[in-house]
């Protein structure tokens, strides 16, 4: 159910709620290291891990004896969602009617336009939280990286031996490998050109490395490219993810359960994003698509992950 406060109260359209709420990019990569998970209020308590909440348990019992119990999370620090509107624009020329709501395709287009860039807002943030140094324990950073060792030396440094020293601290805090690993367009472009990397898939009948190569190559379920990029104040177009690599241990399907230990949620208010009712705009001679979310993602592990920044030149 749509959770829309007494004083906020909005009249919404449900069949374009619906695809506002199913709509996915595929260039969009954050999700899947801070899965969805849909919350009732727009603040509170982040549900944080510790290296507890990761161990495995026994969980034998004698006969007549206690059972034992166990409670996986703790109250963190506070979250508080953010509130993202814009309105999606479909002029009186796009239909033959201006008297009549645009169709569900005009319709859709506009959302699916809108969800564009309120999606890259959010990936913008994602990003900042996983690749921001000071979010990690020492034990579980690598910003060592300079020269020969930098990922963009085809020859001299070493991707694979990094990547496992990252597994490594991964298991060692929380008992488990990391599932997920993401990089930057610039790491991958390093990747498919490194020597070490193409002799270890050259068996494989693949001369160049995918992301899908890469995933078996370094024992992670799935690595993922971050691509997207935005254009900054001065006009140039900077990659979102930049020159890091994270990985982490993360639910894959991108939706989650709060209470799942994982190295980061996107925390979203129940029933949204939803699309208000369209309204006509005369001057503008336009039908306007209001669209707003309510998310916020959230870091609620730093040892279920490990930053590599920079991994390239």
């Amino acid at each position: 159910m749509t959770q829309l406060s007494t004083s906020n109260a909005r009249l919404v359209d449900p069949i374009l709620t619906t695809v506002a709420q199913g709509y996915k990019n595929a260039d969009f990569v954050g999700i899947s290291l801070f899965p969805q998970v849909a919350v009732q209020q727009r603040g509170g308590k982040i549900l944080s891990f510790s290296k507890e909440d990761f161990e495995l348990y026994t969980t034998q019992r004698a006969p007549g004896g206690a059972t034992k119990r166990v409670q996986f999370g703790y109250s963190g620090q506070n979250f508080a969602l953010q509130s993202h509107s814009m309105e999606g624009v479909v002029p009186y020329e796009l239909q033959q009617d201006a008297s009549v709501v645009p169709g569900i395709d005009l319709g859709s287009m506009a959302v699916r336009r809108v969800q564009n860039i309120i999606g890259l807002r959010l990936e913008y943030e994602q990003a900042n939280l996983a690749t921001t140094a000071a979010n990690y324990g020492a034990a579980n950073k690598l910003t060592s990286l300079v020269g020969t060792s930098l990922w963009s030396d085809p020859t001299s440094s070493d991707p694979i031996g990094a990547v496992e020293s990252a597994k490594d601290a991964i298991r060692q805090s929380t008992g488990r490998y990391p599932d997920t690993m993401v990089i930057g367009a610039q790491v991958m472009k390093a990747l498919r050109q490194h020597s070490k990397i193409i002799d270890r898939i050259k068996y494989t009948g693949r001369d160049i490395p995918t992301a899908d190569l890469l995933a078996s190559l370094f024992g992670v379920r799935q690595v993922l490219v971050g691509n997207p990029v935005y254009t900054d104040q001065s006009g140039n177009s900077v990659d979102v993810w930049g020159k890091n690599a994270v990985l982490a241990i993360t639910d894959i399907s991108g939706i989650a359960d709060i209470g799942s230990p994982s190295y980061g949620y996107t925390y979203r208010l129940g029933g949204y994003p939803i699309v208000e009712q369209p309204y006509q705009e005369r001057n503008q001679k336009s039908w306007i698509y209001p669209i707003t979310d309510e998310v916020a993602p959230v870091m609620a592990s730093s040892i279920a992950g490990y930053l590599i920044s920079p991994a390239v030149a």
